[in-house]
């Protein structure tokens, strides 16, 4: 069933107008933190031992939108990237990044993001890409993709990009990929106009925008993904495994396109 079809326009409504309470309080807390002394910590060594860094913008801001989840929806489940799952089968889940980007935030760059996401019955049906001190919250669902800017409100469209000849690609970082994903990156890199780096989630909603054309990622978990495939879908754009199949609780690698050409010449590529 296509997602949200189970859900009435009202409820998607409310659910949206929820996550943008949910970014705001994650703001109010990670914004007396950036560029300020934030309790740097080093998770510990990653997989290909880089430095894996939280904050404790990280930690308060997760907090702080599970308590409010609780007192909202209690019945609800939530899946967060700093404490783990509660209910994860719930009917609803709600699925969280609170600093995407962690990176970007110790650097004093404002491109790390809030991701929110509202899993009804396995399938994101509401996501919400924030960034708190730009003012900026690009939200999505079925009814459509805006960027919310204070009492503004835009809505999103993807730009039309008839071959990655003319795209403006990215991907966080180009070491992130190894062996035979880095040669396949490499192909794509070179038959893009352009690549930038170091955006992080900030890129998905510059496609939703349309001032970017994809996003190529790997590695990712469900909470680095969830999020954007509503506001990514409800712009009119794509999103998938590399492959191009559907992507979503089971993350992994991740292409992002705007346009369907584009897509199709980067599947072409990366597989």
């Amino acid at each position: 069933m296509p997602d949200g079809m189970t859900l009435a326009d009202a409820e998607l409504s409310a659910f949206e107008t929820f996550a943008l309470e949910l970014a705001k309080a994650a703001g109010d807390v990670i914004l007396p933190l950036f560029r300020a002394e934030n309790g740097l910590e080093d998770k510990g060594p990653a997989k290909n031992g880089a430095f894996d860094p939280v904050t404790l913008a990280d930690r308060g801001a997760e907090a702080a939108i599970r308590r409010l989840i609780a007192e909202r929806y209690p019945e609800h489940g939530v899946i967060g990237e700093e404490y783990g799952e509660d209910r994860p089968d719930a009917d609803f889940t709600w699925v969280l990044d609170p600093i995407d980007g962690t990176r970007a935030f110790i650097s004093g760059l404002p491109v790390w993001t809030t991701l929110i996401a509202l899993r009804h019955q396995g399938r994101p049906v509401v996501g919400l890409i924030g960034q708190a001190y730009l003012g900026e919250a690009f939200v999505g669902s079925r009814r459509g993709a805006s960027l919310v800017r204070g009492d503004d409100l835009y809505p999103l469209r993807v730009r039309p990009c008839p071959s990655m000849a003319e795209a403006l690609i990215a991907t966080t970082d180009q070491n992130i990929f190894r062996g035979e994903d880095a040669d396949r990156w490499s192909r794509a890199r070179k038959a893009a106009r352009l690549a930038r780096y170091g955006c992080d989630a900030y890129a998905y909603a510059m496609v939703a925008l349309g001032t970017m054309d994809a996003v190529i990622e790997t590695g990712l978990k469900a909470w680095d993904i969830e999020a954007a495939i509503p506001v990514i879908e409800g712009a009119g754009g794509l999103i998938s495994h590399w492959n191009g199949e559907p992507i979503g609780q089971d993350g992994g690698n991740m292409l992002i396109a705007g346009d369907a050409r584009v897509r199709d010449e980067l599947i072409a590529l990366l597989t």
